[in-house]
């Protein structure tokens, strides 16, 4: 027993210098040839990390050409997920997709984090437009971001109340009043930080040096795609709001009370999650969110055909800012 006691340090030693590289990686069977892959890809030097959340913004990568697999080793399969190793202009990025809604993205994106050597976080994708100043392809880049999905549901709305309240009784028709659904209190997020005391946060800003550099770009967006037209070019446009929620938002009166009561511009399931995790560690972090639809505001022809070209201008501006 004293030998093995003995021993023991030195055991615990070399479980750690064998594991060092990849310590985020749990010992689990075949995990092996994981380790060594993630290894060889972060040996290729510190990359980019590029995240999307809906298969059409995935495929506008991948139609593009923008993106060049790395030969040695194009891509690592981890926790069901791909993770696409290259570059961009010859800049290096690992890209993946992370599945719709916020868990999925908080999860894809703790990966790239913890198992690969990213030096920020890029996220691009489609959004719905709550700002009529804004229309399809147009493409945001929001300063500020939050979460508006956590709510404290209430059975009267408050007499006074300091936070937003959405009050069901105010959407009754032909007049507003009392509604058995009562109200609902949004609630900050819980945000821990590296080197910091738990706080509570409504708004998550994106990374203000790089938001300073995507200011700069100039970048001209596609006015049309194989199927549709749009009247005018759209414009990227800098330092508005946007907001994130488990759901996919088709309501034309919700729409007007997240403009009216929050002032945001795009509305999404993803981006909030995106940059509360990588502010955790302090990671910088940058969205770009192309205008698909409007949020349940649109005419009465359908903007289903406009997705692709939403995807498509979000990704141009992302990598004009990747390769700057």
């Amino acid at each position: 027993m004293a030998m093995e006691l003995s021993r023991l340090p030195l055991v615990l030693l070399l479980c750690l210098l064998a594991s060092s590289s990849t310590t985020a990686l749990p010992a689990l069977a075949g995990m092996d040839r994981v380790r060594q892959q993630v290894d060889r890809a972060n040996r290729h030097g510190p990359s980019i990390g590029l995240v999307m959340s809906y298969v059409a913004e995935d495929t506008a990568l991948q139609a593009s050409g923008y993106f060049r697999p790395w030969r040695v080793q194009p891509f690592v399969d981890l926790y069901g997920r791909r993770f696409h190793i290259g570059s961009i202009r010859g800049v290096n990025v690992i890209y993946a997709l992370t599945g719709q809604r916020r868990l999925n993205a908080a999860v894809t994106v703790q990966t790239l984090l913890d198992v690969f050597t990213v030096s920020g976080i890029v996220h691009y994708g489609t959004a719905g437009s709550s700002n009529d100043s804004m229309s399809f392809g147009d493409v945001s880049v929001p300063k500020l971001v939050a979460y508006t999905g956590a709510w404290t549901w209430k059975k009267y709305k408050s007499l006074k109340e300091e936070s937003t309240e959405l009050n069901f009784g105010q959407f009754n028709v032909p007049n507003g009043g009392e509604n058995l659904l009562g109200s609902l209190k949004y609630r900050n997020e819980e945000l821990y930080s590296v080197g910091k005391p738990m706080e509570e946060v409504f708004w998550l800003p994106v990374d203000s040096a790089w938001f300073k550099i995507a200011e700069g770009l100039k970048v001209n967006l596609e006015r049309c795609n194989d199927t549709f037209c749009l009247p005018k070019t759209p414009q990227v446009v800098h330092g508005l709001k946007g907001a994130s929620a488990d759901m996919f938002l088709d309501n034309a009166e919700y729409r007007k009370f997240l403009f009216r009561e929050f002032a945001v511009s795009t509305i999404d399931e993803e981006s909030a999650a995106v940059v509360m995790t990588t502010t955790s560690p302090g990671v910088p972090v940058i969205v770009f969110r192309g205008v698909s639809d409007l949020a349940g505001g649109e005419p009465t022809w359908s903007s289903t055909s406009l997705m692709n070209l939403a995807s498509i201008n979000a990704l141009k501006v992302a990598v004009e800012f990747i390769v700057v």
